[in-house]
């Protein structure tokens, strides 16, 4: 059985503080009107906090100046609009920016931002750790310890606001234009707090991100492939990696539960999926694993009929890993038949390699520590 992480902790609405006040960052709409009508205050006090919260992007209450000043000082007593903390954060040499962060609900995530020349997206996690153990990912070397709540995942565009001051929201012109689902944890084993979580991201008054600007990552849970379609509506990105049933069960466990038959069937479904909107495939490139002529035309044959892109992913390493990178002549033959066989088979040039913040390198620094560790305390 595949676990879910649904502890009380990940499942809360609202996040306690240690005070006993209520996080205000992560509640919908309707839960925030119905919190502050608990303290007696009318329906347009919700519209104004949600405006300065995810417009404004403030940090506290008294930055609120539209609330009357007893109404403030109530706020503040029982409530916090609480971000996750900055632990540290490092910049590569090529702009790639990673932040480790310890959330108002426990536990530590890493967040990295990805620029390009006149924009960039910012790389989100929805779990502590993650539970499906792929092969080739550092991420899935850190065991699951539970799922992010709404508040931890939208924390995590908060502080990337924070750090490139994109506050008021911009209208246009704006460095965090996308989000990728694609940091630690696998989003549809989360999907009720990812789902919100993307909700208050989209709503037209505060950050207003498009949903065509945010794109879901997914190793193939594939219930909620469908209902990521059905009720967000986001683009999908699938952790492909094989074109096999036996490789894949090796790669990416998930697939043993939701073979690759299943996986492209609820592809083919996704509701979005047209040219305009394709469905990315991901494909990390392991040497003299996957990378083969015969593996590309196996690929392409796979795909046919769906909307689709192929990202090949040269292969990112991390200590402790046992696989390496495809060379660069097998990943450009991959990719010539691909293309040849009319599918976009764009190479990702890696990023943030440096700081181990590209794609697979994720894990949480604490925990990395004490894995590092554990052997020279043990002794």
């Amino acid at each position: 059985m595949i676990e879910t992480a649904q502890t009380a902790a990940g499942n809360r609405d609202a996040v306690r503080e240690p005070a006993g006040r209520t996080n205000l960052v992560g509640l919908s709409r309707e839960e925030l009107a119905a919190c502050l009508a608990g303290f007696g205050m009318p329906a347009f006090r919700a519209r104004q906090v949600w405006h300065w919260i995810y417009h404004r992007g403030a940090r506290d209450f008294e930055e609120m100046t539209t609330l009357a000043r007893p109404a403030r000082a109530l706020l503040a007593e029982h409530c916090v609009v609480a971000r996750p903390e900055v632990v540290s954060e490092q910049l590569s040499t090529d702009g790639t920016r990673k932040w480790l962060l310890r959330t108002p609900g426990g536990g530590e995530i890493e967040c990295v931002y990805i620029p390009e020349e006149d924009r960039g997206a910012l790389c989100m996690s929805s779990q502590v750790g993650c539970a499906l153990t792929c092969a080739f990912c550092h991420t899935g070397t850190q065991p699951l310890v539970r799922n992010l709540d709404a508040g931890d995942i939208v924390g995590q565009m908060l502080v990337a606001r924070d750090a490139y001051g994109e506050w008021p929201s911009p209208a246009g012109g704006r460095m965090l234009s996308n989000i990728v689902m694609m940091g630690m944890g696998e989003p549809l084993l989360n999907f009720d707090n990812v789902a919100k979580a993307l909700r208050i991201v989209m709503d037209q008054e505060g950050i207003s991100i498009s949903k065509r600007r945010i794109t879901l990552s997914t190793a193939g849970y594939v219930p909620n492939i469908r209902r990521c379609g059905a009720e967000l509506g986001v683009n999908l990105a699938i952790s492909l990696h094989a074109v096999t049933d036996e490789l894949r069960d090796v790669l990416v466990p998930i697939n043993r539960k939701f073979p690759l038959a299943e996986l492209l069937a609820a592809c083919r479904e996704y509701p979005t999926a047209n040219n305009a909107r394709r469905i990315t495939f991901e494909y990390v490139m392991l040497k003299g694993v996957n990378d083969s002529p015969a593996d590309a035309r196996a690929l392409v044959k796979m795909v046919k009929g769906i909307p689709a892109k192929v990202n090949l992913i040269p292969f990112n390493p991390w200590p402790g890993t046992a696989y390496e990178c495809s060379t660069g002549a097998a990943i450009a033959a991959f990719a010539r038949i691909v293309n040849d066989a009319g599918c976009s088979s764009p190479v990702r040039v890696p990023r943030g390699r440096d700081i181990l913040a590209a794609c697979g390198q994720l894990k949480s620094a604490t925990e990395r520590k004490r894995r590092e560790t554990a052997p020279e305390a043990a002794g």
